[in-house]
This record gives C-alpha cells, sequence and structure tokens, in this order.
C-alpha cells in the first residue's frame, strides 16, 4: 500500500524543521556507542562494587564482557495497581537471562505517582512535573554505564513517557518496555461516571460511590478506560517500543510471564554489539513517530499525548508541533470505540484484535511506514499477535480483522472520517479538543463565560446554584507554570450534569483533563496560559466565547485587547505536599505545546 501523501509530508516536515537538533542528538549518540562496552573499562574497584551482591554465577557473567548485562529501571510500588505486578518481574528476567549466560541489574527505580489518587488534591498540581523527574531518576539509574541494554518497567500517565525520555539519553542501549498489562473488567463505565454525576448532584451519598469506585478499580493492572496509560501502552507498541501484541496481555498470567521472558532475551540477544542499529535512539526515527502520532489519532486516545509525544520526540532531537498533529487527524479515521469515546473498555478492544489489528488496518489505508525500525524485528512483526504453542512457547500468529467492529473498526469501516483530536486556535490561543469523546451536536457553543481560578470554585458555584444558564466554564492561572498544569477531573461530573440539564456548556482552559475527559466540548491546554499574559488571562464574565470543534475555532467575541492582565494569588499552589521542591520547574518550564518540559 502507498504511504498516503499527507503522512509523508508530516515527517518530511518534521525532518527538515528538526534537521539541527537531530543531528546533535545522532553524534551524541554515536559518541556513547564509540566508547565501547563501558564495564569493561572500569577500575577493579569500579567493578567490584558492580558485581558485590551478585550471585556466584552471575559474576562469572557480569565480568565476561562478552555477555549482555541488562538495566531494569522498574517503576514498582504496591500502591499502584499498574505497577504491582511489577515486584516479581526482575527474577522473573533474571531467570530467563542466565540460561543463555546473560545477566540483568535492578539499576534504579522511578517515582510512580497515581493521578487517580491526588485528582482533586495538592499532589495532583506534581504530577506533570514528576514526568521530568522521572526522566532524570531514568537517567541517574543508567548513568554507572555498566549495561549494554535497558528494560523499562513502567505503564502510567507521566510514567512510560518519563522513562523512555531519560533512556534517550542513552540512545546507543537497546532499550524496550515491558508491560504490565490492564486488570480485569469491573463494572461498566457508564455506571461509574453515571454514579460519580448522582453523588455531585446529592443524589447518592458518598458510601454509594466508594461502592462503585471500588467495584471499578478492584485489581492488579491498569485501569481499564482508555486514559493516559492505555494510551502509552497503545502509541509505544505502535511505535515499535516493546514485544508485538504485548500491550494488553492481563497480568498474572502465563502469556504476560512468557512475554517478560522472551523480550528480555530478544534484548540481550542485540545488545552486544555497542552499534546496534536497535538501539532506542535510531528506533525512535521520525517514522517511529509519526507512526505514534497516528495510532494516538486512530484510536482517539489521551489528549495528555499531545503533551507527552511533543516531549519524547524531542528527547530524540525531533520537533514535533500541534500543527502536525492537526495535519495528520485530518486523514487519520477514527477506528477505536473505547470509553470516553464509547462503552466499551480496554480488554474489549484487546478482545477485538487489539493493538496488532489496528496496526493492520492503518497498514492497509497506508497510514503508517512499514519501513519504521521497531525495537522487535520488522514491522511486519507488529501485525502479528502472540500466543503460547503446546509447550508454552510464545509464537505469532497474523493479526486477523476486528472482531468486534463495535469496539475496533475493519479495514472498510471507521467512526469517523477524521482523528479523535482536534487542535482549536483563535484570538485566545491554541489548544486541544477530543472531539472523539463529544457529540458533533456538542462541539460547537458559543455562551457567555463564567470565570474561576480553580476547579474547586467552580464546584463551590455549581453546588450554590450559580450556573443557571448557558456557559463557557473559563479555568485560567491552571498551566504548567502556574500550579503544574493539574487534571480537572471535578469539573466533569458538574459539566455533564448541566449538560444533562438541557444547557449548553463548554470548558476552555490552561490546564488537563487527560484521557477520561467525557462527553463535555473542552478545549485544554490552552497556550499561552494566563500565567504568562495568555489572553485567558483578560477574560471577564459575560465576554462571549465562541468554540467549534469542527473547524477548530476558539475565540472571544468582544475586544478584550485594551485590558489589563489579570493576576493570580498562586501562593496557596507553591507550598504543602512537596510543592515548595518544584519552584524551578514552575519557572522555566516550557508551554504545553512544546511539551511542558525543562529539557
Amino acid at each position: 500500500m502507498t504511504i498516503n501523501s499527507v503522512i509523508t509530508k508530516v515527517a518530511q516536515n518534521i525532518v527538515q524543521r528538526s534537521e539541527q537538533s537531530r543531528k546533535t542528538y545522532l553524534e551524541n549518540l554515536e559518541h556513547s556507542a564509540n566508547k565501547g562496552k563501558l564495564r569493561a573499562s572500569l577500575s577493579c574497584g569500579n567493578l567490584a562494587h558492580t558485581v558485590a551482591a551478585s550471585t556466584k554465577a552471575e559474576k562469572v557473567s557480569l565480568l565476561d564482557f562478552t555477555k549482555a548485562n541488562l538495566a531494569i529501571v522498574s517503576s514498582y510500588n504496591d500502591m499502584v495497581s499498574a505497577h504491582q505486578p511489577y515486584l516479581y518481574y526482575p527474577e522473573l528476567i533474571k531467570k530467563a537471562l542466565a540460561e543463555l549466560g546473560n545477566t540483568a541489574q535492578v539499576a534504579g527505580g522511578v517515582p510512580a505517582m497515581c493521578d487517580g489518587i491526588t485528582q482533586g488534591n495538592d499532589g495532583m498540581e506534581l504530577s506533570l512535573f514528576s514526568r521530568d523527574l522521572i526522566a532524570q531518576s531514568t537517567a541517574l539509574s543508567l548513568s554507572h554505564n555498566t549495561f549494554d541494554g535497558t528494560l523499562l518497567l513502567g505503564v502510567c500517565d507521566k510514567i512510560a513517557p518519563g522513562q523512555l525520555m531519560g533512556a534517550l539519553t542513552f540512545g546507543h542501549l537497546p532499550t524496550m518496555f515491558v508491560p504490565s498489562g490492564p486488570m480485569a473488567s469491573g463494572i461498566s463505565n457508564d455506571e461509574k461516571v453515571s454514579t460519580r454525576q448522582k453523588y455531585v448532584a446529592g443524589e447518592v451519598d458518598k458510601r454509594a460511590l466508594l461502592e462503585v469506585e471500588c467495584k471499578a478499580y478492584h485489581s492488579a493492572g491498569t485501569c481499564t478506560f482508555f486514559g493516559t496509560a492505555n494510551t502509552n501502552q497503545l502509541v509505544f507498541e505502535a511505535m515499535g517500543l516493546m514485544l508485538p501484541g504485548s500491550a494488553f496481555v492481563a497480568p498474572n498470567t502465563l502469556l504476560r510471564d512468557k512475554l517478560t521472558e522472551k523480550a528480555a532475551q530478544y534484548l540481550a540477544s542485540v545488545s552486544v554489539n555497542q552499534h546496534s542499529k536497535k538501539a532506542v535512539g535510531h528506533v525512535v526515527n521520525e517514522k517511529s513517530v509519526v507512526n505514534g502520532l497516528v495510532a494516538l489519532l486512530a484510536a482517539g486516545g489521551s489528549t495528555n499525548h499531545t503533551i507527552h509525544l511533543v516531549a519524547v520526540a524531542k528527547a530524540a532531537g525531533w520537533i514535533v508541533t500541534w500543527d502536525d498533529l492537526d495535519e495528520l487527524s485530518r486523514v487519520v479515521p477514527l477506528l477505536v470505540n473505547m470509553y470516553p469515546n464509547g462503552d466499551a473498555d480496554i480488554n474489549a478492544f484487546h478482545k477485538a484484535g487489539g493493538v496488532p489489528a489496528l496496526m493492520k488496518n492503518l497498514s492497509l489505508r497506508g497510514l503508517i511506514f512499514m519501513d519504521a525500525n521497531p525495537a522487535y524485528g520488522t514491522m511486519e512483526d507488529y501485525l502479528t499477535s502472540p500466543y503460547l504453542d503446546a509447550v508454552g512457547q510464545v509464537r505469532f500468529a497474523p493479526a486477523m480483522e476486528s472482531s468486534d467492529t463495535k469496539v475496533l473498526a475493519d479495514s472498510r469501516g471507521s467512526f469517523s472520517e477524521t482523528g479523535g483530536l482536534k487542535l482549536l486556535s483563535g484570538n485566545l490561543g491554541r489548544g486541544v479538543m477530543k472531539v472523539s469523546a463529544v457529540a458533533e451536536e456538542h462541539q460547537k457553543v458559543t455562551a457567555p463565560a463564567l470565570v474561576f481560578e480553580s476547579q474547586h470554585d467552580v464546584e463551590i458555584a455549581y453546588k450554590n446554584g450559580l450556573i443557571k444558564d448557558d456557559a463557557v466554564i473559563v479555568v485560567r492561572f491552571n498551566g504548567p507554570a502556574a500550579n503544574g498544569m493539574p487534571e480537572l477531573h471535578k469539573l466533569m461530573p458538574i459539566l455533564g450534569n448541566l449538560m444533562k440539564q438541557g444547557l449548553k456548556v463548554a470548558l476552555v482552559t490552561d490546564g488537563r483533563l487527560s484521557g477520561a475527559s467525557g462527553k463535555v466540548p473542552a478545549v485544554i491546554h490552552m497556550t499561552p496560559e494566563a500565567k504568562r499574559g495568555g489572553p485567558l488571562a483578560q477574560i471577564q464574565n459575560g465576554d462571549m466565547i465562541e468554540i467549534d470543534g469542527q473547524t477548530g475555532k476558539v475565540s472571544v467575541l468582544n475586544n478584550i485587547e485594551h485590558r489589563l492582565i489579570a493576576e493570580s494569588n498562586l501562593s496557596n499552589s507553591q507550598r504543602g505536599s512537596g510543592r515548595e521542591l518544584f519552584g524551578v520547574f514552575r519557572h522555566l518550564i516550557s508551554s504545553a505545546e512544546q511539551g511542558a518540559t525543562l529539557f
């Protein structure tokens, strides 16, 4: 299949604008690779420290420089469900490698906070910052320079992108993600959302809400809705950064364990050569980046990836813009129907064919580069699904057409002719709307502004009956430089209830909402943000705001150019819960459109 001309054009644009930055990145990669196997050049004292805690057999392998030693960078903790399964991965990996005379060491751990736990609380204002902290932690973990390849144990929101950003600073090392998989399906997402809305409206008590929430989040594994965690897995598989078809295999199953073993053994096999073409810096080329962007749009994935993929690409020397996403969205159809875009969850998607079936569909339509350079094999391998043969060994079968076209479109169908994300721009700046989750009749709203500086203030206004008419809720001073750009999920049940009452409402904010943004028309990640003088800081109650998710417009109809720029007292977002330690992040962080990153 001939590749779509727009896909090719976007890739070419990325290459052209990134010429110098990518050249610099590759020069640094080659400089590191040319140093050879650094473990062999360590002093005797360095080596003694390296092997001190190892078994006798491990010491023999570690001191044999023809063997591979893999770094394990783990996000394990036993509070976050998606990372709890990683407890036993290191021993599984070490045992599989020992069979071939190779080794692995836990090089380090990275913090793995959960947005689901911190939603609406102080910790949420550290969440986005944690990604760059995780990148630094990953780099520090690898800085002992005793490793030939890297296994990244990470799944959720900021963790996996941060690990990849850190690993890309050691771009000469072959690197793969090893997923943990999703928890089994609990109650339906519709029931969960309905109960949340009833609770906000005072129709059910906290005990009833807690019972429903515990049925939704009930075991080890990622949450089952299509939020940022599962988007990470889908996109990184599409980019060729893990074994084919491995993203959504359930935890604590034999297939999951065998895939983990296979990933370790394969990576060791391509890690002996310091100039491996499977080095992560070569894998994350412009075609891999575009494949990830296409998969994001085709799946209707998390809006957080309009930030994360920009930052990840930058870590490999690539300059990606929201305009690239917008161009791709015009030719990439929506092929997946998972909550919040639809009713199904990640397990239903995996059962329908999962990432391999989606990749096959995209390949047949000429929407992905089949000559990209994945970490494992070739891109043809990523059109296959894993299974266990009669003796328990991993085999791969060609991906079939979708077995459930209500969840995953077949090669002839789609849920929308365009992708799941839309760039909106106008005299208020630029922002993103997850149009895949919003009914077409709700994508256009023109209404007076109601201006707030906190989601908590919106909640108070709602409970006091102060939101009675059509309105565009403006929540400003919630960008990266203001308070770390928290997700504003307290707003979703409130605005959902207002829509159920027949009001036309929308949200405009420089904050975030992520993958679980719901059915409310929301223009998020507005840049420039209010804290840095963006037009949101000039909006007043009653100004007429126009939002059009179809034409890509977000504007104020009043003349606001003459107005002073409002300021906000953000001192309460700069102290307590560790926020004092992150002042440098708030001061130096780039805009959302530039990846909200320090680097």
